[in-house]
């Protein structure tokens, strides 16, 4: 509980101007400060299960931490967890995780077990909607020690929040850098569509599939 309040501390102070917090892209993983978060996943989900940094552990059922190989070449980013994550305490179970398990088994031609999944943010937020920057910040280094552990060759940001968050290019447009590899840190980013999204828009599938070749042929 200290260092939960150490962090609100952190961040009122950025909110002032201070700058405290490394870009992933112009650092190591190992150069970040983490807090003296926990080294493992399991140590560090057991960490921010009573996590009160945000408002939006107000609303939840569930922390949503992430699941996978922990040791997965290939992580996927998205945004939040919806009601289902929420309620099962698992990312991706809904019909757009189903979507991306197809994914996953008939384009990269691997298992879900195989990568790992996580979200911007741990907590659902109301209605669905996308993280709010405030929301996001609270939650990146947690996200950054998954990263940090799980050391993937490839992550994989699924929609315009994931991207924005990750990178600190808040104007970024999913439809404008989608597909185009970049630098992260010790990893590569690929950013495409949401499955959300691919729901909603079916031919956007090609691209996607596209995105996951590039993908493929980097393993």
């Amino acid at each position: 509980m200290q260092q939960f309040k150490l962090l609100k501390a952190l961040y009122q102070q950025r909110s002032f101007g201070y700058q405290y917090f490394n870009d992933i892209q112009n650092s190591h993983y190992s150069d970040m400060q983490n807090f003296d978060l926990p080294k493992t996943l399991p140590g560090l989900q057991d960490y921010i299960q009573d996590c009160t940094l945000c408002h939006l552990s107000k609303g939840r059922k569930n922390i949503v931490f992430g699941e996978g190989n922990p040791n997965a070449d290939i992580m996927f980013v998205g945004e939040g967890p919806g009601e289902m994550e929420d309620n099962s305490g698992r990312p991706f179970v809904g019909r757009a995780g189903q979507l991306l398990d197809k994914i996953i088994e008939n384009v990269l031609m691997l298992q879900r077990q195989d990568v790992y999944i996580a979200n911007i943010v741990k907590c659902r937020p109301p209605g669905n909607r996308a993280p709010i920057e405030e929301e996001a910040n609270q939650c990146k280094p947690f996200l950054m020690k998954q990263i940090e552990v799980v050391q993937p060759k490839i992550i994989i940001a699924l929609g315009a929040s994931s991207y924005c968050y990750l990178t600190g290019n808040l104007d970024a447009r999913i439809t404008r850098v989608r597909g185009e590899m970049i630098d992260f840190g010790i990893a590569k980013l690929m950013p495409t569509f949401h499955p959300s999204y691919l729901l909603r828009n079916p031919s956007a599938k090609k691209e996607v599939m596209l995105d996951m070749l590039k993908v493929k042929a980097m393993l």
